[in-house]
């Protein structure tokens, strides 16, 4: 799986709101860091775990990716997400910096971002 496919997968995965399918993006050993100052979330089990609870509140998730930045095993890519979270539209903007496994699954995401009610596109020249 190439970095492309993997940050595809994983946007599909969030979407459609599956657990399952973000968990085997994720090495067994897997650091998932949903935010800089939270505690990390640990294999490819603990991130089936956060996902479920996390995504349970969530609906019309829609999300976009900027154009990745690569170098050898680590990428950075900005992604921009609309949905509704207990029914409220909420846009989230943020960025993953990953690295990933010789068989292309992440070993680490650490993930920044910046959440606002409402509804929001991203600004000219964003993702470039």
């Amino acid at each position: 799986m190439t970095h492309a496919d993997w940050i595809e997968t994983y946007g599909r995965a969030w979407e459609e709101r599956d657990p399952e399918a973000a968990a085997a993006l994720f090495t067994e050993d897997a650091v998932y860091r949903s935010a800089p100052l939270r505690p990390p979330t640990l294999g490819s089990d603990g991130v089936r775990d956060y996902w479920t609870q996390v995504t349970a509140g969530q609906s019309d998730v829609r999300i976009r990716f900027g154009t990745p930045i690569s170098v050898r095993d680590k990428v950075a890519v900005e992604w921009w997400t609309t949905m509704r979270v207990e029914g409220t539209e909420v846009a989230l903007a943020g960025c993953f910096v990953l690295r990933f496994a010789p068989d292309g699954r992440c070993e680490e995401l650490r993930e920044y971002w910046h959440a606002e009610e409402g509804h929001r596109e991203p600004p000219d020249g964003w993702g470039v």
